[in-house]
């Protein structure tokens, strides 16, 4: 019955998700969100999974992947880590990720990047990354991070040969350096679809048509490499205050808000030849 359910809104509410190869001739940036041991983790914490989750661990898996060869290029990776003090709260959600803990750390297949320069590590204490990276200065780290990168995406493709044999024809060498150093892709992936990831993403939307984060152009979202948790309706009825969180459809419905908000999604990410 809950498949049938979740099949047909998938049918009423689709989300068209295309493919994504990367090389070098596009310069490339990777985002993860929250994949620490508090939401990824079995039996971590008070939100991490109390059994292996297919889902879950993919996600984990695909992430490890990426962030393996975005750094083995040097392409810049930026992870948001879930971190909260101990005597402020966020409701309606329970203690987790508790900063100084196991729980806020990232999970063991992605420590490493705590010691990779090419990596930028940032503790939030809210869901969403993009208000959490905001310094008592005033400041955005994920925002410096953009614009120190120089971020660019284009939503368009073109024969690079022709581009730039067109540009030394008009001896226009700025845009071939522009074209050659700041086209680029953001690929966001982690945890929870639905929550910290759609959260993150319609912010930095937000904040991209309003041009605060120039000269970013796109967000991309990897559908493989997020995931939510799974709290059943009949688990939720007997947890006071709990709301019912149907992992497939609340990743779905994820997926599905963050497309309606700009963000492309794709179901594949491949590397042409490096």
């Amino acid at each position: 019955m809950v498949s049938a359910t979740i099949d047909l809104l998938k049918k009423e509410l689709p989300v068209e998700e295309g493919s994504l190869v990367l090389s070098k001739d596009v310069k490339t940036g990777l985002v993860l969100v929250d994949v620490v041991n508090g939401f990824c983790s079995v039996g971590a914490g008070n939100l991490a999974p109390v059994k292996p989750d297919k889902q879950i661990s993919y996600m984990v898996k695909e992430s490890a992947r990426l962030a393996k060869l975005f750094c083995g290029e040097k392409w810049p990776v930026f992870a948001f880590l879930d971190s909260h003090h101990p005597d402020i709260p966020e409701p309606p959600y329970p203690p987790h990720c508790i900063a100084g803990t196991d729980e806020a750390r990232l999970v063991p297949d992605l420590q490493w990047l705590e010691n990779e320069a090419n990596a930028t590590l940032k503790c939030k204490d809210c869901i969403d990354g993009f208000l959490g990276s905001v310094e008592k200065d005033g400041s955005n780290v994920f925002v410096d991070w953009v614009k120190k990168n120089q971020i660019k995406a284009v939503s368009f493709l073109f024969n690079s040969s022709v581009f730039i044999v067109f540009c030394i024809a008009m001896q226009d060498f700025r845009s071939i350096l522009t074209y050659l150093v700041c086209i680029f892709k953001i690929l966001v992936v982690g945890i929870c679809t639905d929550i910290c990831v759609l959260d993150f993403v319609c912010s930095t939307l937000s904040a991209r048509n309003r041009r605060m984060l120039t000269p970013l152009e796109d967000v991309i979202v990897y559908s493989g490499a997020c995931a939510t948790f799974d709290l059943p309706v009949h688990v939720a009825k007997d947890i006071n205050g709990a709301l019912a969180h149907p992992q497939d459809l609340m990743h779905h419905i994820g997926l599905y808000m963050a497309k309606g908000r700009g963000a492309r999604i794709v179901s594949e990410v491949s590397f042409a030849a490096l």
